[in-house]
Order: structure tokens, then sequence, then C-alpha cells
């Protein structure tokens, strides 16, 4: 045995006695206390255009965990200290799998069969509940990533809308027992495209329901479903958006080009940023109320996609809105579906990627994913079920970037010109200040304080930092509601 793993040399086990014959039952040796023996067991529609779209700090990630099959070693003598115990990463991983089969029910994990399917003693393959779930071939050998994604596949549903001879595919998260699911809304009007379309949801062990539009949000690429008569739903749990941590594990979970329950891993890598989408299902002007429209060459290469696979085009009006960046694999119909931490928890939902040149032959996963805030999605997701629709808020100013201002030498969201009677106005905010923060989440250009202002609801308090004549200011606003 090796001196790295922590034992002694064999040459200092004290001899073991000779034995004095049979051993009394009470006299066997026992385990150390805590210790426990291991378990035993479409074709083109009739539009104009094809419908297109993209459709806490964590603990460190633990690495492969030892198998839990071994006992630990009893004493080789009364005189002989105890084998000292390995770390093992093990204990997260098994705390996941129990949470995954507490959770579980019939939608891909069954009850106490989970924890004896994945740490049991036989290695054969073990489909988990459905030829659509996740498969386990061997036990011993699960990762972090297998544990996640049991507890995860089953609170995510494949979607599927269509609308003449139109459609597309998307994925979504449960939220309740009720059948509510939050996805984008570009999945569910096909860009736009059509307020009522046929919508039907899979679940991960293949149960097919029809679902109907609760309410959809498109400021913020968000809506909300129903499922109609669902029974033995796994609802996600939310995770807090606001701890993460750039470098966090980040687990993708969707239906990406029609393939269901699809795990892609990787991490978040980046956190407050900012991205303007073109989308055809926003309102006319809706995002003109406090300017906030991309300078020249700051559009970026983001769009949204449908399981189709081909890119959106002729969209005129856009939207800006906070992400979280991950290099988890997202592809077309990952849309709506689930960005998770380390411990299965929701963090994000998936929206858009980027392209590497624009065209539409080049869409689909370069390492440069976007997910919802999992916070702001709850926010909405709360509003659209109790109210069927979303607010947002309205701080009542025209901004440009203020790097694209002669004379300028900081970056932020300038402003150019204040409403009079404006949330921006009755906080003293005038044209010329830069504001670099928002509830402390920086600013760099007008689409970051577009997409914080309307990340928050309508009549919502924010702390806004500004510069003005070179002196770093704040101003507490109470925010106006957009469309109000």
């Amino acid at each position: 045995m090796s001196e790295n793993q922590g034992n002694r040399p064999e040459e200092n086990v004290p001899a073991a006695p000779p034995h004095p014959g049979p051993v009394p039952p009470q006299a066997a040796p026992q385990a150390p206390a805590g210790w426990t023996a291991p378990t035993a067991q479409n074709p083109q529609g009739p539009y104009a255009r094809p419908p297109q779209a993209y459709g806490a700090p964590q603990p460190p990630y633990a690495g492969r965990p030892a198998a839990q099959t071994t006992q630990p070693t009893t004493p080789l003598s009364p005189d002989a200290p105890e084998e000292p115990r390995k770390k093992s990463g093990a204990g997260k991983v098994v705390g996941l799998i129990v949470a995954a089969a507490l959770v579980g029910g019939a939608a891909g994990l069954g009850g106490g069969y989970a924890g004896a399917a994945l740490w049991g003693g036989e290695s054969e393959s073990t489909p988990v509940a459905g030829p659509e779930s996740i498969t386990i071939n061997d036990p011993d050998d699960a990762t972090l990533t297998t544990a996640i994604a049991a507890k995860v596949v089953p609170s995510v549903v494949t979607i599927s809308a269509t609308s003449g001879d139109g459609g597309g595919t998307g994925s979504g998260v449960i939220l309740d027992d009720e059948g509510h699911v939050v996805t984008n809304t570009h999945v569910v009007t096909l860009d736009g495209q059509s307020a009522d379309p046929v919508i039907t949801a899979t679940t991960s062990d293949g149960r097919v329901y029809d679902a109907e539009i609760v309410g959809v949000d498109p400021i913020y690429d968000l809506a909300v479903i129903q499922l109609q008569d669902a029974e033995g739903l796994t609802p996600i749990e939310f995770a807090d958006s606001d701890k993460l941590n750039v470098g966090d594990v980040a687990v993708a979970v969707g239906a990406p080009l029609g393939l269901s329950n699809t795990v892609t891993t990787g991490i978040i890598s980046a956190l407050e940023r900012s991205i303007s989408v073109a989308s055809a299902a926003v309102p006319d002007d809706a995002e003109s109320e406090d300017g906030g429209e991309p300078a020249p060459g700051q559009e970026g290469p983001f769009f949204f996609d449908f399981g189709q696979g081909q890119q959106q085009t002729g969209s005129n009006e856009t939207i800006s809105i906070a992400v979280i960046q991950t290099d988890a694999a997202i592809n077309p119909g990952n849309s709506g579906g689930a960005l998770v931490d380390s411990e299965g928890r929701l963090i994000g939902i998936n929206v858009a990627i980027a392209s590497a040149g624009g065209a539409s032959g080049q869409a689909g996963n370069i390492g440069v994913g976007f997910a919802i805030p999992s916070d702001i999605a709850e926010r909405v997701a709360d509003e659209i079920i109790e109210t069927g629709s979303a607010t947002h808020g309205l701080l009542g100013a025209t901004v440009q970037p203020a790097s694209a201002v002669e004379g300028t030498e900081i970056a932020g969201a300038y402003i150019a010109e204040v409403t009079p009677g404006g949330a921006a106005d009755e906080a003293g905010l005038q044209e010329g200040d830069i504001v670099t923060a928002v509830d402390g989440k920086p600013i760099t250009t007008s689409i970051d304080l577009t997409a914080q202002v309307r990340a928050l609801a309508a009549g919502a308090d924010a702390t806004l930092t500004y510069v003005r004549d070179g002196e770093t200011r704040t101003a507490d606003v109470t925010l106006g509601e957009l469309g109000a």
C-alpha cells in the first residue's frame, strides 16, 4: 500500500495475537461508529418568413466520486489504530441522487428505486423509468453531472408549437404541481407569427399533454403555459442567481434539435452580461420609450433559434435583456430549457446563442450561450401566473452609449434627454449624466441600462450610480411602468 494513501508501512503493524478459537458473536469486531454497510440492491408556412428564434456561490466541482461499495477496514489487532478514512466527493452526488429519488415520482425517477438503481451492487444497464429517461450503465462510476441530470431531467419538458403549415420546437421548465411551465415567448408564438398556436408538451418519461398559453412577456422573451390535466409532475428547485460566481458549474437541460432529455455541461463564463436581440414578438416601439437602441456595431451576433435550426431574419424590433453567459452547449431547441447549478437548482432559462458569422448555416453551439437569470424569470413567471402578464420598469430617459459621445472618458449609459415628470426627472437625473451602475450591477452601455431597468417590475425602487461633472453620485429612483 503506497504512502500517499495515508496508511502505515506494513512492517510497523504489531503482530496479531494467536487465535484463541471460535469468536463468540458478541466479541466480533464492529465497524467504527458512523459507518454503514453499502446498499445490497417545418416546412415554410403561410407567413412572410419562416418562424425563427432560440428555441450562494457554488461549491467547487468535486470531480468523479469514489464508489460507495467498500466498508472501512477493521483494525488488525486491538492495539492497531483504525485505517484513516479517505475523503470522497461521493457525498454530494449521493445527496443529489437522494433528492432526485424524492421528487422523481413518475417523471423519470421512481421513489426509493432511484437510489438502488444508481448506487446498488448491480452494474447492468438500468434505464430509469422509460425509454427517453436517463440511462445509467455503470452506477459505481456515476459523476456529479449524472446526479444533476437525474434530478433535473424530470423537471424539463419538450414543447412543440404549430400553426398552419409552420411550427417549431423548444423546451420548458415545470414550475409547480398545477402544470405551469416557464419557457420563451418566441417558442410559443413562433417568434410572434401566431398568437394562438397548437401547443403540446412532452415530459421526460414520454407523457404528452395539451398546453395552453397563460401569458407571454415579449419584453424579456418569457412565457408561461399550463399543461392540461397533468399529474405526477416534478417542479424545479430555484437558486438565487444573484449569488453566482464566474467559473461555477453550469448544466443545460432541454431538447436541442428535438432530442429530448439532452444534458450538456460547462461553466458560467460571465455574469452581468446584456444582449440586444431582434424579435418579431415585441410590440412596435416598446423599447423606444427609454431609448436604449444599440449603437452601430453594438448589435452583436445574437439570435433566437427554433428546433428547425433556421436563423431569424426580418425582425425590426429589438429587446435588451440581462443574461448569464455559459459555455455549456446550447443549440436550436434548447430555448426555454433549464440552466442549473451543481446542486440541480435553476439558475437560468436558456434563451439565445451567438453566431460566429451571422449566417443561418452557422447557427449552433460555438460555446457562447445565454440564459435569463432565474431571479428575473421567477419574478416574471409569478406575475404572469397571477395576472396573465408581467410589468417592467421605465426610467423615463433617452440614453445612448457614453463611448459614442464626444468628450466622455468613462464607460456607461449617457442620458441624452430626460422625460419631464418621469422617474429619472423625479430622482434629479439630468441630461449629460452618465449612469455606471444599477443596484450595484455595472453599466457600460445603454443596452446594459435598458436591460437592468426592464428586469425590475413597475414601481420598483432602484439605486443608480452616475457621474456628473467628474463626480460620482447616487440617486434613488422609483421606476415607472413601461407601456403605461
